[in-house]
């Protein structure tokens, strides 16, 4: 399979999707990059070739779209893009429930590994959030340490701190951004 790569540019830098040729992200993240995103694809999903398409690109399109909208202020365009991740049975359940973590409320390692069904797992959750290849549609920016500080980011912190900015500012009312500081 060969997969459309598009990089757009966003208040936190270039941002570049790739996708498999029905639109679902296989990858994505603020770089240039698309191989680098490739490579953190499972060998399952991961396409033998890449292929550089513009932003209108049918494939690309949705993807792009959602972004666009989520930096104009529709934090939750990005729930409905179709993402295709691949890993064991806890992993996987892990980043989908990531997709479920609201913009506005970012939670602790404990309590996504909580919601994950295993609140003994932190680190497995932790784990979930470091190996996600498909950054901002599933959102594991969206994960603190327990005492509130950022933790790591692959993107950097500054990129974590303004995307968590940008959906307290964003997210319905009554979501507080007292987490940042």
């Amino acid at each position: 399979m060969s997969a459309r790569t598009t990089t757009l540019t966003t208040p936190d830098g270039p941002f570049t999707v790739v996708v498999a040729p029905d639109g679902t992200v296989l990858a994505s993240g603020w770089t240039t990059d698309a191989d680098a995103l490739v490579g953190l694809t499972h060998p399952d999903v991961r396409p033998a070739a890449t292929v550089p398409v513009p932003d209108d690109d049918p494939a690309v399109a949705p993807a792009v779209a959602a972004v666009r909208a989520y930096y104009a202020g529709d934090v939750r365009a990005i729930d409905a893009v179709p993402v295709r991740q691949v890993s064991g049975p806890y992993r996987a359940h892990a980043w989908d429930v990531l997709r479920t973590v609201d913009a506005g409320e970012p939670v602790t390692y404990t309590r996504y590994a909580e919601l994950s069904g295993r609140p003994a797992a932190v680190r497995a959750a932790a784990g979930a959030c470091a190996m996600n290849a498909a950054a901002l549609f599933v959102p594991c920016h969206r994960v603190l340490r327990t005492d509130g500080s950022l933790g790591g980011f692959r993107y950097g912190l500054d990129v974590k701190r303004s995307l968590l900015a940008h959906e307290a500012q964003h997210a319905s009312a009554g979501t507080s951004s007292s987490v940042l500081t």
